[in-house]
Order: structure tokens, then sequence, then C-alpha cells
């Protein structure tokens, strides 16, 4: 028949064409990491396959994590690093906690685990051993009131003022302290150590310092101590970010999910809920 030869090919055709949508439809499901590396776990490159290595002091401290386990999602860090952990793609059971020093994690060298969060602030000398992700929290000052002092029932910045407050000079505590309050109500030190020695011997009622520091000295240095509040300004104050291995391919990672938890306002709730209500530290106005 002379029609024969152009339905064999037209048969050839369609059954190559079917062939060519089988193969697509196949890969199309297949399980080929998404060209996103944040949007699945699957896609990044970690210590352990599958698993999401993060390292944390020992012990920690409140409120940055709570009763020494980084595990249960409680505190200001510990609610960061598994709000990043999600974001890249881990549920919680994929997290292995570990512990390090805190200078050991910023020294050169392999590290065993793939991002490590314990207050690191971000500085150009500790780049050239480390990566940073972007900042996750920027410190604020904070008052530090030894109890039974007026400081100590302070509910606002004009309340202060009536309160003798130290302060170390050259420091953004300073600064801050200087703009809030006014230099003619403040003791200036030389160091802060000299003004936690000068609250703990009645020198002084209250001290302003940055709200980390702050608490680290009701927690460790003066059991009589109370953070009372905290300013609102954060200008100036030092950048918290996750530390990760030098040249880590995780580091645009974890970065964008952080970004990502800022943009959305997850940063902001976590911080309002654990270094603020938690801890009964308000905002002074």
């Amino acid at each position: 028949m002379p029609f024969a030869p152009a339905l064999r090919r037209a048969v050839v055709v369609a059954t190559v064409v079917a062939a060519a949508l089988s193969l697509a439809a196949c890969s199309g499901s297949s399980s080929t990491p998404s060209s996103d590396p944040a949007s699945t776990g699957a896609a990044l490159q970690t210590v352990t396959a599958g698993k999401l290595t993060i390292a944390t002091g020992d012990p920690d401290y409140e409120p940055w994590f709570i009763s020494n386990d980084p595990s249960n999602g409680k505190g200001f860090e510990s609610a960061v690093a598994h709000a990043v952990a999600a974001k890249l793609g881990y549920a919680d059971k994929q997290i292995v906690w570990t512990r390090t020093g805190f200078d050991a994690a910023i020294a050169p060298g392999p590290k065993d685990w793939d991002l490590n969060i314990q207050q690191f602030s971000i500085s150009d000398d500790r780049k050239k051993a480390v990566d940073f992700s972007s900042s996750y929290y920027t410190t604020t000052q904070a008052v530090v009131a030894a109890k039974g002092t007026p400081a100590a029932s302070a509910k606002s910045i004009a309340d202060l003022k009536k309160a003798k407050i130290g302060v170390a000079t050259g420091t953004t505590s300073y600064t801050v302290a200087k703009a809030q309050i006014g230099t003619g109500d403040l003791a200036v030190f030389n160091s802060v150590d000299d003004v936690v020695q000068a609250l703990k011997g009645g020198q002084i009622d209250a001290m302003i310092t940055d709200l980390p520091g702050a608490f680290y000295v009701t927690g460790a240095q003066f059991d009589n101590g109370t953070v009372i509040g905290q300013f609102a300004d954060d200008k100036g104050g030092d950048q918290f970010a996750f530390v990760l291995p030098k040249g880590s391919s995780l580091t645009p990672a974890v970065t964008k999910a952080v970004d990502a938890l800022r943009a959305d306002g997850t940063l902001d709730g976590l911080q309002k809920k654990w270094l603020s209500e938690a801890v009964n530290v308000p905002v002074l106005k």
C-alpha cells in the first residue's frame, strides 16, 4: 500500500514521544536535591548525612538555654537554633546537639559540628578563622540594680535619674547611658569590673552594661543584683551570629535562613519571649 511507509513513520514518532514523556515523568518524581539548598536538609552537606549537628557551650545558661538542655527548644538561642534548622529542612529529631568550649569553637582548624551558637559576636579578627552567618540578635543595654535600692524598683528612665548609676568609660554602655540619662547622673569607671565592684560595695545603686553581661553579673558575680530593664536602642550593640567552620558550604544556607526569620518577624518574637517577658526585663521608656 502507498501509505504504509508514512503510517510506519507516524507510529515510530508516536512511540518516541511517548517514551520521552515517560522519562520526563520519572525524572520529575526523582529525589534529586532541590536547587535551593535552604529548602531541604537533603541538599546540604553536613557532618552526618541527614542530620544537623549544632554545638553550644557546657554548661549553657538562661535565658539563652533552659535547664542546660539545648534540645528542648526553650531559651532564646535554643529556640533560634531550632527555627533555623526547620528553615533548612531538619525536624527536631534530626538535630544532634554537642558541646564545645567557646575559644575552641572560634579557633582555626576542622570542626566536628555543622554550626555553633553560644553568644558569638561577629568580629573581623574571628572571621579569619571561622565563618559567621548573618546576625540573629543585636545586644541592647540593660540596667543591673542592687536589691533594696531605689533603682531596683525603677520602672522608667525618669526613675533611674533619681539613682546613682555606674558605667565603664569608652563603652557602648557609656554612650547609651549618656544619651538616656545624662552625664550629670553617672559615675564613670575605668572598666566593667570596676563598675561591678562599686555596685557590690554600695558605691552605686545600679550599673549599665549590655544585656548578656547583665545576666552574667546577676548569675555569677553579684547575688544581690537584679536586671530591672533594658533600653530599646540597640545601635552600636554587638551582633550575635552562628559560627560555622571556615569555608563551610552551609554558610549561605544558614544566612538565608536567619534572614528569612528576621524578615517574617520570628526573631523579634523570640527575642521578646525569651529576653524580655520570660526573664521580666521590660524595655525602659
